[in-house]
């Protein structure tokens, strides 16, 4: 009952009424009700008067929703009013310590002065111009006393967004003060601990607030502060009023503007402006806010979608509360770990149970079929918002909440000193190594812990969160650059590791959660250049990123990544080749894009295909290769250490673990190759083996073995020698090319005859059965009949003559791409 009240208190904050729906088509289950963050306006004034404001708003006419755009308005005039007092404040001692410094004991010198009120007056200016032409136009519509609602004279088409375009034109006043703002925090701080009649002015400042003359109390670094948060929040303000303001309004393209100017300034300010991300908590702790970010935090075997702060010298956990009927937005503490000693281990979350998964299925579909419907509902309304669409809109936002705690992640278990552990769940690899590097980093800076005020520490959140809301594509503005489709990557290969190593690479993209957004290649050779040249296809909708990562084998080394914007324009049905730079490490992959209506997900999860007693080109097109990853993994593993092992190929590993390796590889190719890695050798080149033995057609196909068999009557070699490659060209391309791998890794096996004991005759014959076999008699078969004994020659001596031969081209393991180089 604590989550459903939850639930109905999130609702309740943002206006939005608790309906009874139709069971069939409305009702979700009650483990669906998640704990959800809303977007924070943080300009809106604390009064009880106005109800918060919704993020997904709901009318029931125009009137309605110009109704909302007008009480949006007055908040904004409120907030206004509040900000240009606090400015006031902060200016009124400029003029009396700018007096002091001509004197022969100054307060503060006239360059200090300069630089702790650099830009301020500009600012304010700059405010009290938007201030005023904002009141006057509201003057024109608040409504007079004692006259009815219907008789008031009210312009539905007040229009303000000339207004808001021209105080964003301006907002580069504000870039001195960010550049300038570390350095005049820097002279307070100093001037506060050195300077008595300094400390006085700045841990005393007053301004009055509202028309009760409230007084409150501010020193005068929170005071300096005001700005830098301030213009933070303008591009919020900019996307509220956007939402409550109709398509056809003549505003509408105004305020979009507007917001495309205030997000393009802001861009840099939220993420380099590192001065934003430090208070004071408390005289004498300084703690700086480094990262923060929402995550699945398990309790108690349950999962809840959390706010995650990271300080210079500790992680907190907290939960937005409040917000309702006026009540100021706060964070509730929920737990904190010290970064001293901090032990961090993760891995990826094991497969769902069957119960889970249909529901993770049912829940894509159900998200699949609420974005359909809400693109339909705004193509009707021509881009404006209907109550439908609102609705369709908070049901995606349900679903999507719901994923993000219940589709498996990866695990970030955090372990203390003191025995205190806690698990956080993240959504993207990307994300959780982004956040192991910031911990990390900060660990190294060794820093003293000091117990925290946590009351304080949680209250200071709601100004410093620089993450405003949960990471869900349906709180994210549509942008036509967004991709929706197929996403083919092929990782070709990578350089620039510090020692050989077998390692994989992981694709992952952004984008709505309705298909699987992340993939990865097989584990590579033991090699300083590993190689894969394996294509990867992912279904993405709504995609704008794709990130990729580097990994070892041990899954615990993330070795490099590196972030892609996604430009349909560029990769539009046609390869595009570039190389990555990971850090250390350079990643070749060719990309490419295209664009096709998606069709709804499958309610059966994707189980790997098995691999034995499947036609070897089924398998090679399944895989995206030339060379199926069985052939390629055997294939390294023993050259790895199997080249000296007396008796490779000839004797066999134990029929438990062959047959162990086999299933692995037909129900699980990660667990194969960690069976590889640590089997018995003889046991890999028997699966290897094996895999040519069952297959259903051999690899030298059935249809060649005539040709072959009269080839090796002919007494000149070297047209012999022709014949056969004639015959080895004319093989389907996954047989033709498998085979050359092979043959050149026998004959890399052969050079270490003297240890190994196996010369190419020998391995001809171990190999010749499996990969030549006479065409089977039938009533269509013409052919003269083949008795045993010619059956093995021939099988011995083709092998045995491809074999010798200098001339061999060499395999390629993947399809040749026509792609266009990266300029």
């Amino acid at each position: 009952m604590e989550l459903y009240s939850e639930a109905l208190q999130y609702l309740a904050s943002h206006g939005l009424p608790a309906e009874e729906e139709d069971e069939e088509e409305e009702a979700v289950d009650s483990d669906l009700l998640q704990d959800v963050f809303s977007d924070d306006t943080g300009w809106v004034s604390n009064s009880t008067e106005v109800p918060g404001l919704p993020d997904t708003p709901t009318y029931r006419s125009p009137e309605d929703m110009l109704e909302k755009r007008l009480l949006l308005l007055r908040e904004i005039l409120i907030s206004e009013e509040v900000y240009l007092s606090e400015l006031e404040t902060l200016l009124t001692p400029m003029k009396a310590l700018r007096a002091s410094a001509g004197t022969s004991q100054p307060v503060l010198s006239i360059e200090q002065v300069q630089t702790v009120f650099y830009q301020l007056p500009e600012l304010r200016d700059l405010h009290r111009e938007f201030h005023s032409g904002l009141r006057a136009r509201l003057q024109s519509v608040d409504m007079e006393p004692g006259i009815p609602v219907q008789l008031q004279h009210r312009d539905p088409q007040l229009s303000v967004g000339d207004l808001f375009l021209k105080f964003v034109s301006q907002l580069g006043l504000y870039r001195g003060f960010i550049d300038n703002y570390e350095s005049a925090v820097q002279i307070v701080r100093k001037s506060t601990q050195s300077n008595p009649r300094f400390r006085v002015l700045a841990e005393s400042m007053m301004y009055t607030k509202g028309s009760d003359s409230f007084r409150t109390k501010y020193t005068f670094e929170a005071l300096l502060y005001k700005p830098l948060d301030r213009v933070t929040k303008t591009t919020l303000v900019l996307h509220d009023l956007l939402k409550h303001t109709p398509g056809d309004h003549h505003d509408s393209t105004l305020l979009q503007e507007a917001l495309r100017v205030s997000s393009s300034f802001l861009s840099g300010v939220n993420e380099g402006s590192q001065q934003k991300r430090a208070v004071t908590l408390s005289r004498g702790e300084r703690r700086q806010l480094a990262r923060d970010g929402f995550v699945v935090d398990v309790c108690e075997g349950g999962r809840n979608l959390r706010h995650l702060f990271l300080y210079t010298d500790l992680l907190l956990c907290v939960k937005l509360k409040g917000g309702t009927m006026g009540r100021q937005l706060h964070y509730r503490f929920c737990w904190y770990m010290p970064l001293a000693g901090l032990k961090m281990h993760w891995a990826e979350e094991q497969d769902p149970s069957a119960d889970l998964q249909l529901k993770i299925s049912n829940m894509r579909a159900k998200m699949f079929h609420c974005k359909r419907m809400l693109q339909e509902y705004m193509r009707e309304s021509k881009g404006s918002v209907s109550r439908a669409a609102d609705r369709c809109r908070r049901k995606l936002e349900t679903c999507e909440l719901w994923l993000l705690t219940h589709t498996p992640s990866f695990i970030l278990e955090l372990h203390s000193p003191n025995s205190k552990s806690h698990i956080i769940h993240l959504s993207s690899l990307h994300e959780l190594d982004e956040w192991r590097e910031a911990i990390n980093k900060l660990k190294t800076e060794d820093l003293e812990t000091v117990l925290p005020d946590l009351l304080s520490l949680a209250n200071s959140c709601v100004k410093l969160r620089m993450t405003q809301q949960p990471p869900l594509c349906c709180l994210q503005p549509e942008e036509a650059n967004s991709i929706c489709g197929s996403l083919c990557v092929v990782v070709h290969s990578a350089c620039g590791l510090q020692q050989p190593a077998s390692v994989y690479v992981c694709v992952e993209v952004d984008g709505f959660e309705i298909f699987d957004r992340k993939a990865q290649t097989c584990l590579s050779s033991y090699s300083l250049t590993p190689q894969w040249d394996q294509e990867l296809v992912l279904q993405v909708d709504g995609a704008r990123h794709l990130r990729l990562l580097c990994l070892s084998q041990s899954q615990e080394d993330i070795m490099g990544r590196a972030t892609l914007e996604l430009h349909s324009v560029d990769m539009l049905k046609k390869w595009k080749k570039m190389t990555l730079n990971l850090g250390l490490i350079e990643v070749i992959i060719s990309i490419k894009y295209t664009p096709h209506p998606l069709e709804p997900p499958s309610f059966t999860p994707l189980q790997q295909k098995p691999v034995f007693s499947v036609l070897i080109g089924d398998v090679a097109r399944q895989e995206g290769v030339l060379v199926p990853h069985i052939v390629r993994s055997c294939v390294e593993e023993i050259e790895r250490r199997g080249l000296e092992e007396e008796g490779i190929y000839r004797i066999s590993g134990a029929s438990r673990e062959i047959q162990a390796l086999k299933h692995a590889f037909d129900t699980n190719y990660w667990e194969a190759v960690s069976k590889v890695r640590s089997m018995d050798v003889n046991a890999v080149s028997g699966t290897l083996k094996l895999y040519f033995r069952e297959l259903p057609e051999p690899l030298i196909p059935t249809d060649h073995f005539q040709s072959l068999s009269k080839a090796l009557d002919l007494a000149d070699p070297y047209l012999r020698a022709e014949i056969m490659l004639s015959e080895l060209q004319s093989f389907p391309d996954v047989n033709r090319n498998t085979l050359l791998f092979l043959l050149h890794h026998l004959k890399r096996v052969a050079k270490k005859a003297e240890q190994n004991k196996m010369s190419l005759s020998n391995l001809a014959t171990v190999f010749g059965p499996s990969l030549l076999r006479p065409p089977v008699a039938s009533l269509n078969h013409c052919g003269p009949p083949v008795d045993i004994s010619q059956e093995v020659e021939v099988q011995v001596q083709v092998i045995y003559l491809y074999l010798q031969n200098q001339n061999l081209p060499e395999a390629v393991t993947t399809k040749l791409l026509e792609t266009e180089e990266e300029p």
